[in-house]
């Protein structure tokens, strides 16, 4: 009876699914993911205003604080236009994520044993909910430090010619480093993800990890420097966090890496 259980625990159907049926079932979930993107985005650019809104309320609030009007111009007569559809895209890569990995899921899941399913089913939850955290983190934190260092900057009119330096920032490329900011720190709170499915298949595993602990802190300060703006605000607010990140992982690592790997 036990040797029935065990069979079926990791065997699901040794003949093999037809090229075609492959296709066909690719095709449907492409199918699948393709629609849901298109809704969140048809729904995304009917909002688009008032995404970008929520996207540029921290330079607002910076900017009210200084006792400035909040202002963002462009330059373009298109400008705006394809601001709009890059903000709807973006809001639909978010929406539409969730419905994509499960189709995706669906897809592979039927291939695997049913202890890999238990094995991975738990990283498709963690994937999301970390990168929403990393960019909740941008948003809430780094923003609003970031903004009012960068506004410091700006001058009133001194001497008698009355020189004023003042930020005129524009709306495309108040997106572009939104954009790249919230990608940046999603993309980070990922570490944990990859490193512990690294030790889950037994590439990795949390000796070697933290045998490599020194080389990781200063290649956070790399990737830091690498996807931050050039300043010290943001790139040490990305940096911090990976370095929490690694030693989660380290931990993360050593529950589930397999146990005939002996520790130090």
């Amino acid at each position: 009876m036990s040797g029935n259980e065990t069979l079926d625990d990791n065997t699901i159907n040794d003949q093999p699914m037809p090229l075609l049926d492959h296709l066909v079932e690719l095709r449907k979930r492409l199918i699948w993911s393709m629609a849901t993107f298109a809704i969140a985005f048809a729904v995304c650019y009917h909002f688009a205003g008032r995404i970008y809104l929520f996207l540029a309320e921290p330079l607002g609030n910076i900017m009210r604080q200084q006792g400035e009007e909040p202002h963002l111009i462009y330059t373009a007569l298109y400008e705006a236009f394809f601001t709009y559809v890059r903000v709807a895209f973006f809001g639909a890569t978010f929406l539409s994520f969730p419905m994509i990995a499960i189709q995706a899921w669906i897809f592979i899941a039927p291939g695997l044993y049913r202890s890999e399913k238990r094995a991975f089913a738990p990283f498709l939850i963690a994937t999301p909910v970390l990168f929403f955290l990393g960019a909740a983190l941008a948003y809430y934190f780094i923003f609003p430090f970031a903004w009012r260092f960068f506004l410091s900057f700006q001058t009133g009119p001194t001497g008698a010619n009355g020189l004023h330096i003042e930020l005129q920032a524009k709306v495309s490329e108040y997106l572009a480093l939104v954009m790249k900011l919230i990608l940046a720190f999603g993309v980070a709170f990922e570490l944990p993800v990859v490193l512990t499915l690294l030790a889950r298949v037994g590439i990795v595993n949390s000796a070697g990890l933290k045998k490599f602990r020194r080389y990781a802190y200063v290649g956070a300060f790399v990737v830091a420097a690498v996807l931050a703006p050039p300043d010290v605000i943001t790139q040490i607010g990305l940096a911090v966090p990976l370095l929490g990140l690694y030693e989660i992982s380290i931990l993360t690592a050593r529950m589930v890496e397999p146990r005939t790997i002996s520790e130090d």
